[in-house]
């Protein structure tokens, strides 16, 4: 199934998404941000090719909200997650930083996930409880032991609820360097690759983190949110904070400091 999955994202990026790339028509949601025609045509051939897969319904980002959340009460049993294009605002600039994610959830967690970002045809997936992988390499692809104040870090700094956190992230974190790149399924695959020692986000939606937790997940790496240790439990499905790291050492500090700022 994950090499099915596998080969069905890459086969929508192809068709669907380069296609498009610096050539696409744009609208905009009803909540403000961009959509485009290639955010559309991608969805609509993962829900011809996902039910081939594993037969039931499927989750789009594209979907109003109603429609998500009636899918999400009533298929607890297996439903596919699906972001069609993470990075939107990237893909329309032209900035080559853009990926398609599909994961397939069962009982509020991810079993299969996949992450493909085509201009640089790297594609991140995994399944529970067999590890993850890169273009068919173990990930991390890079284990580098530091510590805290050596570290780069991920973040979404707008997304952060508290003022105090968001103002402290800017000024005060205790990391190397910070990033923020556009796109939080890459985000995640980053971090598993150990292109990133931690990462914080104020709030993620499903189909942000779905396949990419897993990915981070199953590649070794710890997690949580904001206000609680199990990453995959509570009920703020449709908008998760995040924080991660690779090395259990940094991440227990990095918890720390993330949840004494907020």
């Amino acid at each position: 199934m994950l090499n099915k999955l596998q080969a069905l994202v890459r086969e929508v990026a192809q068709t669907e998404v380069m296609p498009r790339f610096l050539d696409v028509a744009v609208s905009r949601k009803f909540d403000g941000s961009l959509l485009t025609e290639a955010d559309l045509a991608a969805q609509a051939a993962f829900a011809c090719g996902l039910p081939e897969i594993i037969a039931c319904p499927m989750l789009g980002e594209e979907m109003s909200a109603q429609e998500q959340r009636h899918l999400w009460q009533y298929n607890e049993e297996g439903l596919w997650v699906v972001d069609p294009i993470d990075g939107t605002n990237n893909f329309i600039n032209g900035l080559p930083h853009f990926a398609l994610s599909a994961a397939y959830v069962r009982h509020g967690r991810a079993q299969l996930g996949v992450v493909y970002n085509p201009v640089s045809d790297e594609c991140f997936y995994a399944q529970r409880g067999q590890g993850a992988y890169i273009n068919g390499r173990t990930l991390p692809l890079r284990s580098v032991e530091k510590n805290l104040h050596e570290a780069i870090a991920g973040a979404e700094i707008k997304y952060l609820r508290s003022g105090k956190l968001s103002s402290r992230m800017n000024t005060l974190a205790p990391v190397g360097s910070i990033r923020s790149l556009g796109s939080s399924t890459l985000d995640w695959c980053y971090l598993a690759a150990g292109r990133y020692d931690v990462y914080v986000h104020g709030g993620q939606k499903l189909w942000d983190y779905a396949a990419g937790a897993l990915i981070f997940e199953e590649a070794g790496g710890c997690l949580a949110t904001l206000e609680g240790d199990d990453f995959w439990s509570g009920e703020h499905v449709f908008s998760r904070s995040v924080v991660a790291a690779m090395q259990p050492g940094v991440f227990a500090q990095w918890l720390k400091w993330i949840r004494d700022n907020q």
